[in-house]
């Protein structure tokens, strides 16, 4: 009898503890899981291009004669005025050259003169029938073929003094020198290249820009497309001091790589930037009412994006979306997402379509809205 009490007992004591399991395993678990919204809000996004820097003006001084290098008056990275002299090349043979020109033209003029006599010798043999009227038109050609004559010495005085004058080199504006690759004494032919001088007082930044992201310039800069906002980051990571302004746009896309080039001009008073330096340059566009989410409460499947979007009983349906501009933390989003739709904020690997969640608010202000895309 007592046996049969224990047993039954221990039925009691096992059923209970089975209904027990059994009731705590049918009440579901529900995790927390922060939950934001979707934003609408005017930011301005700022792209970055690596740009190529050239000094507004940059010539190449070169021989313009042949000759030995005579004198150097300038050294390598010197400043200079428009009009300083920079070298001589040695001018012997170019001033022999201007006096013979000089000589050619005076014998040109006398013998000009001497066939105007002989016209007015004819002439007065002419009026007493001594000559013909041929020899006076003869007589007056010649003095048309002399002038012709001395019309040419003329032009060769004139390029002899040219020639001269190229002997002395000069610079063509107020710039900076660059390398000397003669030295004096060198045997200069015409056309080699002396030095190359450069101004830098302002700078050109040539960059390329996509076809979407010139649009979306061109509709945040409507009335003007020159901007004073454009930045210039040098290779050292720093800002140059002065802000920068969009001088032109080439008229037409480069079909190969669907990009068009800008140029920004950069006043470069303190002559830092150097022509052939690189750089990024910073671009903006302001963009009105643009729709953000968090990048961290997306994620992707194949060539799709998606998110968790937490309906009104707190369930959660897998939502794709078409995002555009990439910022730091967040997306602009183009279709799919509405302003206050809720998603999740983080977690999304714990989550699964159709769960039911305790969401907990993340507020917009906790998320740092920052807004550069860098373009290489």
């Amino acid at each position: 009898m007592k046996v049969l009490f224990r047993l039954s007992l221990v039925l009691i004591i096992v059923i209970l503890v089975a209904c027990s399991k059994s009731s705590s395993s049918d009440t579901p678990v529900i995790s927390e899981f922060p939950v934001t919204q979707v934003i609408r809000k005017d930011t301005v996004l700022f792209h970055q291009y690596v740009v190529d820097i050239h000094a507004v003006r940059n010539v190449e001084i070169r021989a313009r004669v042949q000759g030995y290098l005579d004198f150097i008056y300038v050294d390598e990275g010197q400043s200079v005025k428009a009009g300083q002299l920079l070298f001589k090349i040695n001018d012997e043979e170019y001033k022999a050259e201007e006096a013979r020109a000089r000589a050619a033209v005076n014998s040109a003029i006398a013998e000009e003169q001497a066939m105007q006599l002989e016209v007015e010798r004819v002439s007065i043999l002419v009026e007493k029938n001594v000559v013909s009227q041929t020899e006076l038109r003869l007589a007056k050609a010649k003095v048309e073929i002399a002038k012709a004559k001395v019309e040419e010495e003329k032009s060769h005085l004139l390029k002899a003094k040219i020639r001269y004058a190229h002997t002395n080199i000069k610079a063509p504006f107020d710039g900076v020198v660059d390398r000397i690759p003669f030295k004096i004494g060198s045997l200069i032919n015409e056309g080699h290249l002396l030095t190359t001088l450069f101004d830098s007082d302002f700078v050109y930044a040539y960059f390329r820009v996509s076809e979407k992201e010139y649009l979306e310039y061109i509709k945040s800069h409507p009335d003007d497309r020159r901007s004073n906002d454009v930045e210039l980051i040098q290779a050292d990571g720093n800002f140059h001091s002065k802000a920068g302004r969009i001088e032109t746009l080439e008229g037409e896309f480069d079909t190969s790589t669907g990009t068009i080039a800008f140029r920004a001009k950069f006043p470069n008073p303190q002559h830092i930037l150097k022509h052939g330096s690189s750089g990024k340059i910073r671009l903006s566009n302001s963009i009105e009412n643009a729709l953000l989410i968090p990048q961290k409460a997306t994620f992707e499947i194949q060539d799709k994006t998606f998110v968790y979007l937490v309906d009104k009983e707190n369930k959660l349906k897998v939502r794709s979306f078409v995002p555009g501009s990439r910022l730091s933390y967040f997306y602009i989003v183009e279709s799919g997402l509405k302003e206050g739709d809720r998603i999740i904020y983080e977690g999304i690997k714990e989550a699964r379509d159709g769960m039911q969640i305790n969401p907990y608010t993340v507020l917009k202000d906790s998320m740092s809205i920052k807004s550069t895309a860098e373009k290489r």
